[in-house]
């Protein structure tokens, strides 16, 4: 009788288990074993297919699980370290949906509103909503999914910065690449002037804690360089950031040379926790 049940159980085995096989996990398993085989075992192509799987499930999401408006977007990861010179091929990438027209837009449009506030609004939407999301966009994205200018979209989100006192979170803020020190002078005035911790600075900003740590630290080296003689070259190099970062330090300096407490501050961090 076990035999007979053994039997049974391995005909059936025989039967269905191939058509497991029959997916694009199967083929690709396939194809990394006939082509690649040199990648290791069945258990090596099977962490291999699990993480090309999961690349598939983020970078092309069902089309149904998209409203009327929204739009699936590629674009950098917000958790990326940022360097000089780093290409995109070697960054770390996120997708993003993002409503790009939404059914309230149309009827502020139908209502009168002025169509320069509504895109003004959408491109500080679609900043944030990529930031909840894990991403970081630029300018030029936000530009091309507007059919905007870059420096449009530029002076959109400094206006609202401007009215609202809300720091916007785009690349060049989150990784410190942008020409600007609109993200800087907020960070240093509320750690140093009014007293906030990082944690309170992180939530009001929209920066990580490690971003934080980082501009104070950047800033006091170059504060250190700057008062031993070294000129913007020397500083850059000994610093590991671009000259024109150091130029942005420079200039906040000179912002808050009035205000010696800042500096003094400033001088005496190590990193801890403010």
């Amino acid at each position: 009788m076990e035999d007979a049940v053994k039997k049974q159980q391995t005909h059936l085995q025989a039967t269905y288990n191939p058509m497991l096989f029959k997916t694009f996990a199967g083929a690709l398993e396939a194809f990394f074993a006939q082509e690649c085989p040199q990648l290791g075992g069945f258990r090596t192509r099977q962490v291999l297919v699990q993480a090309v799987l999961g690349m598939v499930n983020e970078f092309f999401p069902e089309t149904s699980h998209l409203r009327q408006g929204q739009i699936q977007w590629v674009t950098v990861d917000k958790n990326e370290t940022a360097s000089y010179g780093k290409s995109m091929r070697n960054t770390r990438l996120k997708s993003v949906v993002l409503d790009l027209v939404r059914s309230k837009d149309i009827e502020e449009r139908a209502a009168g509103k002025r169509l320069r506030q509504i895109k003004k609004e959408a491109a500080v939407r679609l900043f944030r909503q990529a930031d909840n999301q894990g991403g970081c966009m630029t300018n030029a994205e936000v530009a091309i999914l507007m059919k905007i200018s870059p420096p449009t979209v530029g002076r959109y989100v400094h206006e609202h910065e401007f009215e609202t006192g809300e720091l916007i979170p785009r690349r060049g803020t989150i990784h410190d690449m942008g020409p600007t020190l609109t993200h800087k002078k907020p960070i240093i005035r509320k750690l140093f002037l009014e007293g906030k911790t990082v944690g309170e600075v992180s939530r009001e900003t929209r920066h990580s804690p490690e971003a934080i740590h980082r501009y104070i630290r950047n800033f006091r080296q170059v504060l250190l360089c700057r008062q031993k003689g070294l000129d913007e070259k020397e500083t850059a190099f000994a610093v590991k950031i671009s000259k024109r970062l150091v130029l942005e330090y420079h200039a906040l300096i000179e912002k808050f040379a009035e205000k010696n407490v800042v500096l003094e501050s400033i001088l005496q961090y190590v990193g801890k926790e403010l």
